[in-house]
This record gives structure tokens, C-alpha cells and sequence, in this order.
């Protein structure tokens, strides 16, 4: 048994590491990870069902540590393709709820389990008999635990719940991991200019939009007035996908003007007397 399951283990993690070191994302890692868990968990099921065991001893072995460390990584990655698939699109904040939810439904899990957890992780023995030898099913046990796999051939009453700790304990490394990436994204968000979420364009003259950032500075618009008119230059440059160039000299021009020396405001006014003009009509 040792040389077929350690052959088909070195197998299915060289398989998983050669997936995992592509450039892509973990919902499409998941999916090509997935199905070679399934085929090699038939192929160890399709061994296991017909091998004899030397003695409990063995048995043991298998069902407390070889099985449940192989099929929790098929569980594992089933369930971050389950939770990728169903992450929101929305906010940072709405996907960091969302894990937070996940993470509190592992916790629950150890939450319901915790005799059984601390016997496991304490490394007991003492009732592996009862827990990782092949036997008639007992209700009152089959009730304590997640009873997953019916064919009593290749299962035990407590394989199954060990392979959900492991699972678990994978499962809540990764979501811890995906938090802390979105709260660094949430950080750098936040040192980062401001991004419109629909992009558009200034098609008016240069000039008209410098005529309104002075007049916007002089007013104190924006942030109370704590702003050098460089910074606000460089916000409408990017908000309105436009780079102003020289924008002192434009301002010098204004200054030299004969006549009106705000020549785009004036027209402003008129624009926006005649629609209220418009509406009052209506």
C-alpha cells in the first residue's frame, strides 16, 4: 500500500503545482485542479476497496491521515471554486463581507466540533478504534459527524470530519489571504487619484477649462480652499481626460484680454439664464 498511495500522492501534487504556477486566476486554477483530485480519489477508492489491510494498525493509518489528507485537498479546492464563483462584483467592502461570512461559517464549524477537534489535533489515540476502523455504522455516531461517503468499504465514521478540518484549516489561510489583499487594495485606493467611474472627455478650448479652475481657486471650491492650483490642474486633467499644457501662461493670456477678461464665464451665464429662461416657459 505504501509505494501505490505514495506513487499516486507525489502524482496528484506534482499535478496541483504545475497548475498552481500558471498565470491565471484561482477560479480557473480550482477548475483545472478539481478534476484531477476526483480521478485520483476514484483511483485510490478503486485500491483501497480491494486491498486487505495487515492489521488495524494500518487501517488506521489510512483512514486518519492518508485518505483525509488527500481528500481535503479535493474538498478544499471545491470550495474556493464555490466561493470564488460566488464572490460579489461590487465594492471591496461588499467581498470583505461576504469572506467575513465564510470565515464565520468555519468558525462554526469548529465551533460544533470541539472534542472531536482537540482529540484529533491533541494527537489522541485512544479511540482511533472507534473512529478510523471500517465497521456497521452506529446511528448515534453517524449523527455526531459529517457521514459523507456511503460506501462503507472505503470510509469511517470520522474520516470524513477529519477531511473537513483539514479542508477548513486550508480554507481559512486562503480567505485571510484574500482579505488582506483587498485591504491593501482598499489602502491604495485611497492614495490614489480619484477615478470617475464612466470616463469623459473636455472638447471645449483649453483655455475655457483654466478660466474656471482659477476662478474655482479663487472661490475656494475645493477642500475649503486647501488646494494649490497645480494639485486641482492635475485632478481635472485626469478626471477629464485632458492635459492642459501651460496652464500659467494661459492665465497671462486672460490677463492681457481687451475688453471682458472672462470671456467662457460670461458666455456661462448666458447659457444658464436662457435654460432657466427655457424652463420657466414651460
Amino acid at each position: 500500500m505504501d509505494k501505490y498511495v505514495s506513487t499516486l500522492k507525489n502524482s496528484i501534487l506534482q499535478n496541483i503545482q504545475d497548475v498552481e504556477k500558471m498565470e491565471c486566476s484561482m477560479l480557473q486554477k480550482s477548475k483545472l485542479i478539481i478534476p484531477q483530485l476526483e480521478k485520483g480519489f476514484e483511483e485510490l477508492k478503486f485500491f483501497i476497496t480491494n486491498y486487505p489491510f495487515k492489521d488495524d494498525t494500518e487501517e488506521i493509518l489510512f483512514f486518519k491521515n492518508i485518505k483525509p489528507h488527500l481528500f481535503s485537498k479535493l474538498t478544499y479546492y471545491s470550495k474556493v471554486y464555490c466561493i470564488e464563483m460566488k464572490m460579489p462584483t461590487g465594492s471591496i467592502d461588499d467581498k470583505k463581507m461576504y469572506l467575513k461570512r465564510t470565515l464565520d461559517q468555519i468558525k462554526y464549524f469548529f465551533d460544533m466540533n470541539p472534542d472531536f477537534y482537540g482529540y484529533y489535533r491533541s494527537g489522541s489515540t485512544h479511540l482511533d478504534q472507534f473512529y478510523f476502523l471500517r465497521k456497521k455504522p452506529d446511528i448515534e455516531q453517524i449523527f455526531d459527524c459529517f457521514y459523507i461517503e456511503k460506501d462503507t468499504n472505503f470510509s469511517t465514521y470520522y474520516d470524513s470530519k477529519v477531511t473537513e478540518i483539514l479542508a477548513n484549516e486550508m480554507l481559512a489561510v486562503y480567505i485571510n489571504s484574500k482579505l488582506s489583499e483587498l485591504e491593501s487594495e482598499l489602502n491604495g485606493s485611497l492614495h490614489e487619484p480619484f477615478a470617475p467611474k464612466v470616463k469623459i472627455t473636455w472638447t471645449g478650448k483649453k483655455t475655457e477649462l483654466v478660466e474656471q479652475i482659477y476662478a474655482w481657486i479663487e472661490a475656494e471650491c475645493f477642500n475649503n480652499g486647501n488646494i494649490s492650483i497645480k494639485d486641482l490642474v492635475e485632478y481635472i486633467e485626469f478626471a477629464f481626460n485632458i492635459d492642459l499644457g501651460d496652464y500659467y501662461h494661459a492665465f497671462i493670456e486672460m490677463r492681457e484680454r481687451v475688453g471682458s477678461r472672462t470671456i467662457f464665464l460670461d458666455k456661462l451665464i448666458k447659457f444658464l439664464n436662457k435654460r432657466m429662461d427655457d424652463a420657466d416657459k414651460i
